[in-house]
């Protein structure tokens, strides 16, 4: 058997294995999807016709924040799932089955690429469903074409890539699954800090650098754009190169410390 075949066959073993172990355990994986539900119908139904009002200055209409504040909770529910991933990672690393696995004649790459792939799964999995009730509470977008779509539904699938492999190392990283999900937190904060909620132009001048250069930003307003037909500007080449930047990051640590020999 060739080697490409073979780590075709291991990966698909091991995707396998985490899928069944997402269906078997889905308490952590509806707890990470708690929390941008509740953000979604916290900010839609509380604060949704004062922040339409202060935002376009007009008068309050739900409906137009809701439009503007579902691509950021989309972005928060994959930043809060990739968390899951570093939880699962680390209890691989810590409960002993890697050991297991580094005896068996199996290729080394492929329970990385099970994890991976199991992750970008669930990402997809759990934006379908936010999007579901995000369409459920009102949210349309009317004006996107097909192509949009397509392209919109593209960069959420790259980010939830770039976003696993950074999750994954800092699974591989962490002594314990407790302090896996501590480490991998920022990557559900890093979207609260981002223009999820209100424009960067609406921020404190202090605080408007933190918002604007950083991966979740030109994400954000790229998707937003796309669903909306809102200004993309230069956010669809920065958003892609931050996500082909972290994937790589994410990638060459992962491999770096799955590669070491357990002490």
């Amino acid at each position: 058997m060739s080697t490409l075949s073979r780590t075709l066959r291991d990966s698909s073993t091991m995707l396998r294995r985490n899928l069944l172990h997402m269906r078997r355990y889905p308490s952590l994986t509806l707890n990470l999807l708690l929390t941008p539900v509740m953000m979604l119908l916290l900010f839609a139904y509380i604060f949704g016709d004062v922040m339409s009002a202060g935002i376009t200055g007009g008068g309050a209409d739900r409906s137009r924040y809701l439009a503007y504040l579902v691509p950021g909770i989309l972005m928060l529910t994959i930043g809060g799932t990739t968390i899951g991933s570093a939880v699962s990672v680390a209890m691989d690393m810590t409960e002993g089955i890697i050991a297991r696995f580094r005896t068996m004649a199996i290729h080394r790459g492929s329970v990385l690429i099970g994890h991976v792939v199991g992750s970008v799964l669930q990402c997809v999995m759990s934006v379908v469903l936010v999007g579901a009730v995000a369409v459920a509470i009102g949210f349309r977008a009317k004006d996107a074409t097909a192509l949009e779509w397509i392209l919109a539904v593209g960069l959420l699938a790259l980010v939830s890539l770039a976003l696993t492999w950074i999750a994954v190392g800092m699974g591989l990283s962490s002594p314990n699954a407790e302090a896996a999900s501590n480490n991998a937190l920022p990557l559900m904060i890093l979207p609260l800090l981002s223009s999820a909620f209100v424009p960067v132009d609406a921020m404190p001048g202090w605080f408007r650098p933190i918002a604007e250069y950083q991966p979740f930003t030109p994400a954000i307003e790229t998707v937003r754009g796309l669903l909306l037909g809102t200004e993309i500007g230069h956010n669809g080449w920065l958003a892609v190169a931050w996500c082909l930047g972290l994937a790589a990051l994410g990638y060459l640590w992962s491999r770096s410390l799955f590669g070491r020999d357990p002490k």
